[in-house]
């Protein structure tokens, strides 16, 4: 079974529609998640592989962050399998879109997938996130790898520029955990999303420097 049999292109159109997306995103979001499933019969890269779920638990989950996203250079932290930073960059051409990882085979694959899907927009960067260093600081950093929010912000905020947002995509309401943010970082909100055809909670938590 390819990655993307009748009923997963119909949950993805659905979804295009209910997001407001055009539906000729359809194409090029199904290759990538093509490509996704044959490398991941190799390396690994998801542990969903359900067709109708990976539309859901990853495009449409990657694409509903879109009203968020501020300026035009985007960095994805701890990207892994180019999530949410490739969907985004096939959605919206007129960004940049870095992404970030540690581990090379995810890396290999980012690549590879920018490669075949001609994103001449997105880039891929093997390093750690503390450690990396852009010529230019990013609008927005954007990760849904961290289990921690302090974390995000202590190993990433300094890749924000002045008046740049951090995103930590979370399931349910991250409460409490909010409260441990590294100064000068603050809450500006935490965001109720609607990702199509998901019933699980999303939330989005929107940081700034004070």
């Amino acid at each position: 079974m390819t990655a993307l049999d009748e009923a997963a292109r119909a949950e993805l159109a659905r979804g295009l529609e209910a997001l407001g997306l055009p539906a000729n995103l359809g194409q090029p979001l199904g290759a990538y998640l093509e490509l996704l499933a044959r490398w991941n019969k190799a390396y690994n890269l998801t542990a969903v592989t359900e067709p109708r779920q990976m539309v859901t638990h990853h495009l449409l989950d990657s694409l509903a962050v879109l009203p968020w996203i501020r300026g035009s250079r985007i960095a994805d932290i701890g990207s892994g399998a180019g999530l949410p930073g490739i969907p985004l960059a096939i959605a919206r051409p007129e960004l940049t879109v870095v992404l970030v990882d540690t581990v090379g085979k995810k890396v290999r694959f980012q690549k590879q997938a920018i490669l075949e899907l001609g994103l001449v927009n997105a880039s891929a960067v093997h390093a750690r996130v503390e450690n990396y260093r852009p010529e230019e600081p990013f609008d927005t950093v954007i990760s849904r790898a961290f289990a921690a929010t302090a974390d995000f912000v202590a190993l990433a905020g300094h890749l924000v520029s002045a008046g740049g947002r951090m995103f930590a995509m979370k399931g349910r309401d991250p409460g409490d955990e909010l409260k441990a943010l590294p100064e000068p970082w603050v809450v500006v909100d935490v965001h109720q999303i609607r990702v199509p055809g998901l019933s699980a909670e999303r939330h989005l938590v929107e940081l700034r420097r004070n």
